[in-house]
């Protein structure tokens, strides 16, 4: 039998241009995009179509334009019902709208201020981010506790079988790498971000979030939403809020996300918002399931049969 997984992207997979089908041919979503326009403030409409990319790469910007280019092409899907969703890191967010556990406004806001928050918590608190290949989650988390020694780091997301991101301190996470390479990795790789996201360096982000969080409505989800933080399913609304406050520091355990949802029936993940990047790492983590992604208006209209 057919289980669906509604997956969501997050920060990294957007880029200029983004949505603009969806305004120009759907006056539902141009609705959406020109509400959300005005609750947060900013065009956020036009900085997903015309940038410049440097504006759109700021994390208060990148967030809520992947959080409404998911939620606009969602609103499109009505005619598919998931059993289960899933977002990585900001994507949890678009995930509880669907599930019914966020009101679109609320998400909304909140993903703006988380955004706000994790760049000036990035600027406040100098830190980097690395990727590492060919390492297992055992060997990664035994060589940053003795890179800790150089300064904070630790596993930010475990992407794929072999695919883990740390993040931390520069000091820190320039000596995790040392070792990764020490440990035979196959990359060992320095990103460029604004911050180290999903470590002890996001704490003010965290306490900023919080204050939020408790003053926002969130109901009991009525499709399980698979956590970051701990892979597993949860549906009630005080298990929600602890858990998106407990987010911004913890690494992202996707890759067991994709084990369970399978472990519970998934046999199709959709990936709902900009790029192929989910679709990629559910591949590489389970190769019995079929992936498919919802990214233009034209892969939507094909599922109704439109042209």
């Amino acid at each position: 039998m057919t289980k669906i997984a509604f997956i969501f992207p997050g920060q990294g997979a957007q880029y200029v241009g983004m949505a603009r089908d969806f305004f120009e041919q759907d006056a539902r979503a141009r609705g959406m995009m020109e509400s959300a326009d005005r609750i947060i403030g900013a065009p956020l409409s036009r900085i997903c179509f015309e940038g410049p990319e440097e504006e759109l790469r700021q994390t208060r910007n990148t967030q809520p334009a992947i959080f409404l280019h998911s939620m606009v092409a969602a609103s499109l899907l009505t005619h598919i019902t998931p059993a289960m969703v899933a977002g990585h890191s900001l994507g949890e967010y678009s995930a509880l709208v669907v599930s019914g556990a966020l009101a679109f406004e609320d998400g909304l806001g909140l993903v703006r201020l988380r955004g706000e928050l994790m760049q000036q918590a990035g600027e406040q608190q100098q830190g980097t981010m690395a990727a590492l290949v060919g390492l297992s989650p055992e060997v990664t988390e035994e060589l940053c506790r003795e890179a800790s020694a150089a300064g904070i780091v630790q596993p930010a997301n475990f992407n794929s079988p072999g695919q883990i991101v740390i993040s931390g301190s520069v000091g820190g996470v320039r000596k995790a790498l040392e070792l990764a390479r020490a440990r035979g990795a196959k990359m060992a790789k320095e990103l460029v971000v604004s911050g180290a996201f999903h470590s002890p360096l996001m704490e003010s982000a965290r306490q900023g979030l919080k204050q939020a969080l408790d003053r926002t409505t969130i109901q009991d989800a009525r499709i399980p939403v698979y956590a970051n933080v701990t892979a597993e399913p949860v549906t009630e609304a005080a298990a929600i809020r602890d858990l998106l406050y407990r987010q911004l520091t913890s690494p992202v355990r996707w890759e067991q996300t994709v084990r369970n949802m399978v472990r519970d029936g998934a046999t199709d993940f959709i990936e709902i918002g900009p790029g192929k990047v989910l679709q990629g790492l559910v591949k590489r983590t389970e190769t019995s399931v079929q992936t498919a992604g919802y990214d233009k208006l034209a892969d939507i209209m094909k599922t109704r049969g439109e042209s």
